[in-house]
């Protein structure tokens, strides 16, 4: 009878322990952010076909989000990169709207750390508005500088650039940090 009772009792903490391990490894946003991670880097290096916000690679983005040849794309790489991985995201390639405040993990300088795949934003006086949108690649701690990863940039760091590069910038110009996953 006790060996009946210890052969059921380790069957139920093996299933226990069985379901939570498993939900856990399903659920872990660290294996989420690394597929988003290895799909927004493994674009480093598309550059637009004319300079005009073009090119067989950077329409793809555009169309992911329902806009034309032509228009602004850093947000569209976001949305893009997100959809490719199956993550369920707004569906826009304005740059406002990655930023709702339920979203939102941190404000010029105040909030949460963020994290690799978490989207960045920079504001632009003359717009008033969040005018361009990265992924947050990594956070350096103990530094001034964050890596990120953009679409529709250059080297210079221009919101209107001719390629996806990977950058250092500096965090006090990064305006809001939201996260998705």
């Amino acid at each position: 009878m006790a060996k009946n009772y210890f052969i059921l009792l380790s069957i139920f903490w093996f299933a226990v322990h069985f379901v939570a391990i498993s939900q856990n490894i399903n659920s872990r946003p660290g294996l989420i952010q690394l597929k988003v991670h290895d799909i927004y880097t493994a674009e480093i290096g598309v550059k637009e076909f004319t300079g005009h916000n073009d090119g067989t690679r950077v329409e793809q983005f555009l169309a992911s989000c329902h806009l034309r040849k032509g228009d602004p794309w850093c947000a569209a790489l976001v949305c893009w990169s997100f959809k490719q991985a199956g993550v369920v995201t707004v569906i826009s390639g304005y740059s406002p709207v990655w930023f709702p405040s339920k979203k939102v993990i941190y404000t010029r300088g105040k909030g949460k750390t963020p994290q690799m795949a978490d989207v960045g934003g920079i504001y632009f006086p003359k717009m008033k508005r969040i005018a361009h949108t990265f992924f947050i690649d990594k956070w350096e701690y103990g530094s001034s500088f964050t890596v990120t990863v953009e679409g529709n940039t250059n080297r210079d760091g221009s919101r209107e650039g001719n390629g996806c590069f990977k950058k250092r910038r500096l965090k006090t110009q990064i305006y809001k940090v939201s996260r998705w996953l």
